[in-house]
This record gives structure tokens, C-alpha cells and sequence, in this order.
């Protein structure tokens, strides 16, 4: 549904400091119920690839999947589209070490924190461990990224970290390779593998 990504456009407009009138109107013609924050599109990526696995269109149930571009920003889009502003349901994922910023943020807009899904590090992290480092490479071989990563893997800044946290930090050199492995891995995981924060996440909307 195009219309939901206007929705998603009015938004972030109105949290930069713009007029709040679109997003209320296409709230209202969407019937938009729930909005999933997320820090950044690689979550928003991973969402939406699970949801698309899961035979699920959220735009048109009323959900729009949310990318706020940082966990500070979480306080100023809880005022805008939970109890003091569009009075949407507040759902999402956060990293453990920016919770701190999802429980004031939260509180101060009358939002419950309990419908917030926690990664213990990021959702990369989840979803490597989910998949095995084994597998997350056989994945990076298969999307044209092994010559990539093996160059990265020999940075003098990559010595003496585990396999896992190579994976984690190799996403994140490129620009869009984070969104892009957000799909990739999540459409590798096995049904009863989806990690626990993601299958809470979806199977609360």
C-alpha cells in the first residue's frame, strides 16, 4: 500500500518540525491503528521481510513499520503518534543499551513499555545467532559479499574480536548493506528460529 509510505513521509515531516495535517489526515483515510518503531530501515527490513513470510500485508491491516533514525528520537514520535498526539498503539523493537531512551521517552508520553521487544545487542546480532556464523557466511558468499568480507576480516581493527562480532560489524560498512542482509538473513531463518524479539514483535501485531 503506497499511501502508507505517505503516512511514513508525514510523519517524519511532522517530528522534523513540520505541519502535523497530513499525517492526521492519512491516519484518519488509512485507518492507521498501530505504528513499530524502530531505530533504522535494516529493522524496518527485517520486519517487514517476516511479516511478508508469514503471508501478512501490514500496511493494510492499519500498521505502519516506522524507522525513526535513532533510538533518541524515540521520545518525540511517541508524542506525536501515541496518547498525546495521533493516540496509535506503540509497538517495536530496541537495543538493550538504548532502552534507557525507550523508557523515559515512553513514559513521558503515557505509551507502555511493555509492547517494546529487547535485542540483546542489535538485531543483527539476534538474527547471526539465529542463523550460526556458518551460515551467515555461506549467505554472504551467496549475495557476491565473500571477497568483501574476507578483506575486511584481515583489518589490523578486526584482530582478536569471535566470528560473531566480524559478522555484526562487516553489515555495517557499507551503506545499505545493513538493509539489505536485514531481509536476507531474516528469509534464511528456519520457522522456529526467528529470534525471540522479532516473533514477539510480529506475533503481537
Amino acid at each position: 500500500m503506497a499511501d502508507m509510505g505517505l503516512f511514513r513521509e508525514a510523519v517524519t515531516a511532522w517530528a522534523a518540525g513540520g505541519s502535523d495535517e497530513p499525517a492526521r489526515e492519512l491516519a484518519a483515510r488509512l485507518s492507521v491503528r498501530t505504528a513499530v518503531l524502530l531505530e533504522g530501515p535494516s529493522d524496518a527490513a527485517a520486519v517487514n521481510a517476516l511479516a511478508a513470510r508469514c503471508g501478512r500485508n501490514l500496511a493494510a491491516e492499519g500498521i505502519c513499520v516506522l524507522p525513526m533514525g535513532g533510538a533518541m528520537s524515540v521520545g518525540r514520535y511517541a508524542r506525536l503518534l501515541g496518547p498525546p498526539g495521533l493516540d496509535l498503539r506503540l509497538t517495536g523493537l530496541c537495543d538493550e543499551a538504548e532502552r534507557p531512551y525507550y523508557t523515559r521517552g515512553l513514559e513521558r508520553a503515557d505509551a507502555a513499555e511493555r509492547e517494546f521487544f529487547v535485542c540483546a545487542a542489535d538485531l543483527e546480532d539476534e538474527l547471526i545467532r539465529a542463523l550460526g556464523v556458518n551460515r551467515v557466511r555461506e549467505l554472504i558468499e551467496a549475495e557476491g559479499d565473500l571477497r568483501a568480507l574476507q578483506t575486511f576480516l584481515h583489518q589490523p581493527a578486526q584482530q582478536g574480536r569471535t566470528p560473531q562480532q566480524h559478522l555484526r560489524r562487516f553489515l555495517g560498512t557499507k551503506k545499505g548493506r545493513k538493509i539489505h542482509y536485514g531481509r536476507v538473513l531474516v528469509e534464511a531463518l528456519d520457522p522456529d528460529r526467528v529470534p525471540a524479539p522479532l516473533d514477539g514483535l510480529l506475533a503481537g501485531l
